[in-house]
C-alpha cells in the first residue's frame, strides 16, 4: 500500500468512512505492537464475552495477503482477536464495574505500519483492500474532532487510609509490597476514539490500544508489557520504579525504595512464568532499565520463558494473570487484602488490552494509563503504585498524580 497517514489520522479516518457505510467502527494498536508502529483493525464487531475465552483463538488459519507486487513486507500478522480482559477482583462490598469483564471480536484484516513507514494490508482470507480503507490510509483527514472529560479526582483520604493499612501489614510480615490505587472520575463530551487518537499522538505510549462496542470503549495509553507469546517464547516487561519525568531519571536507579520493588516485581514474574515454564528456561534478561513513559520516567525489567507447545493462552493468564506489577508480594495475600484496601471496582484498569494472531502470535499490554468510557458519557482513570515498607503515604498520592498527568493535560482534547 506504500505511505500514508499518522496511526491517529487514519483511526479517524476509518472512523468517519466506516460510519458513512454503516459499518462497525475500527479498533487500534500503537506504539510498538508487533514489531510494527500501529496495527489497525479496519472494521471489527465487538462484543462482551467469556474471561476464558479471551484471546483464545484458533493456532491455524488460511492465508492470503494483499501486498504490493513484487514486495513481501517484513512481518505478517494477518488478523486476529482484539480485545480486553478487566482484573478479576470485586472490592469488599462486591460492587462490579460499569464495563463487562471481557469484550473483543475478531477481524480477518488489518493495517500494520511498519518501521519505515509504509503501510500494508493484510488478510487471513483472499480478500483485497476495499477502496475507501486504501484511500483512508493514504489520504487520511487532517480535521480534528472536538472531544471534552471534566475529571474528578481520586479520594485522598481513601488512598491515604489504603496505603497505611498496606504499611500496617508489611510491618506485621503480610506482605512485602502491594500496588494500592485510586480512581479518577469525569464527563465525557464527544467520541472517545477521538479522545485516544489525540491522546496516543500526543503522548506516544509504547503500548496504546483502542477498541469499542455498544457495551463502552476502552482507550488505553500504557506503556508496559504483560506478556508476548511469539511460538513458545513468552516474555513480560514489568514496570515498577516511577519518578516525574522533570527529575533526574538517575536518581530512579539510586533509590532503594524503587529498586526494591521493582527486583520484589521481577522475582513475581519468574515465579508466575516458572508454573508453566520449561525448567532451566526462565532468565532475566533486562534488569532495571530506565525508561522514559508519558510524564514520568519508569524501572523496566525483562523476564523471558520457554513454554510447552501444548500450553493454551487459559494457561497463561491462570499462571500470571492479574499482572505482577499491579498486585503485590506474595500475591494470593496481596489481592486478598487489596479488595479490602480499595473502595472502586478497578475494572479494566490492570487488565490487559492486546491482540492475539494466529500468525504473529499474542502481545497484551497492562492496562494502565487506560480510560473506560461507559455508554451513558462516564470515564474512569485508574491511578496507583506499589508500596513498600519506605513508603510516604504523600509521596505515594504525589507519584498517583504524576501517571496521571499526562492524560489529564488533555481533557480539552482539541477544543480551541
Amino acid at each position: 500500500m506504500g505511505g500514508g497517514g499518522t496511526p491517529a489520522a487514519v483511526l479517524r479516518t476509518l472512523a468517519r468512512v466506516n460510519a458513512e457505510r454503516g459499518m462497525p467502527g475500527p479498533a487500534a494498536l500503537i506504539g510498538d505492537w508487533f514489531g510494527a508502529r500501529a496495527v489497525l483493525a479496519p472494521a471489527v464487531t465487538t462484543r462482551p464475552v467469556d474471561p476464558r475465552n479471551a484471546f483464545d483463538i484458533p493456532t491455524h488459519r488460511p492465508r492470503v495477503e494483499s501486498r504490493p507486487p513484487g514486495e513481501k513486507p517484513s512481518a505478517t500478522i494477518g488478523g486476529g482477536w482484539i480485545g480486553y480482559r478487566s482484573y478479576p477482583d470485586l472490592p469488599a462490598d462486591g460492587r462490579r464495574p460499569p464495563l463487562p469483564e471481557a469484550a473483543g471480536g475478531w477481524t480477518d484484516s488489518v493495517l500494520r505500519l511498519d518501521d519505515d513507514g509504509c503501510w500494508w494490508y493484510e488478510s487471513l482470507t483472499d480478500a483485497h483492500c476495499p477502496p475507501h480503507w486504501a484511500e483512508a490510509v493514504t489520504v487520511p483527514d487532517s480535521a480534528h474532532t472536538p472531544w471534552h472529560i471534566d475529571w474528578t479526582p481520586p479520594d485522598r483520604a481513601a488512598h491515604r487510609s489504603g496505603v497505611l493499612q498496606c504499611l500496617d501489614a508489611i510491618a506485621a510480615g503480610e506482605v512485602y509490597q502491594a500496588c494500592v490505587c485510586g480512581q479518577f472520575t469525569g464527563c465525557v463530551t464527544g467520541d472517545p476514539l477521538h479522545f485516544f487518537a489525540d491522546a496516543a499522538e500526543a503522548t506516544r505510549p509504547a503500548r496504546a490500544a483502542y477498541l469499542h462496542g455498544e457495551w463502552g470503549a476502552v482507550a488505553s495509553l500504557s506503556p508496559e508489557l504483560y506478556l508476548a507469546r511469539h511460538g513458545n517464547r513468552v516474555t513480560s516487561s514489568p514496570i515498577k520504579g516511577t519518578l516525574s519525568i522533570d527529575a533526574d531519571p538517575n536518581e530512579l536507579r539510586a533509590s532503594v525504595k524503587d529498586v526494591a520493588e521493582n527486583v520484589m516485581i521481577v522475582d513475581l514474574v519468574r515465579n508466575d512464568l516458572g508454573h508453566l515454564a520449561v525448567p532451566g528456561s526462565v532468565t532475566v534478561t533486562d534488569l532495571l532499565g530506565v525508561h522514559p513513559a508519558p510524564g514520568v520516567w519508569h524501572l523496566v525489567s525483562t523476564v523471558t520463558a520457554t513454554v510447552p507447545p501444548d500450553t493454551g493462552t487459559p494457561d497463561l493468564f491462570d499462571a500470571s494473570f492479574p499482572p505482577a506489577s499491579v498486585t503485590g508480594c506474595p500475591k494470593h495475600r496481596a489481592r486478598q487484602l487489596l479488595s479490602a484496601w480499595e473502595p472502586n471496582p478497578r475494572g479494566v484498569y490492570c487488565g490487559t488490552v492486546g491482540f492475539a494472531s494466529p500468525l504473529a502470535g499474542t502481545e497484551l499490554n497492562v492496562a494502565i494509563r487506560t480510560v473506560e468510557f461507559d455508554p451513558n458519557g462516564n470515564a474512569t482513570l485508574g491511578v496507583g503504585g506499589g508500596i513498600t515498607i519506605d513508603s510516604d503515604p504523600d509521596a505515594e498520592w504525589q507519584e498517583c498524580l504524576d501517571k496521571a498527568s499526562s492524560i489529564l493535560a488533555l481533557r480539552t482534547g482539541a477544543l480551541p
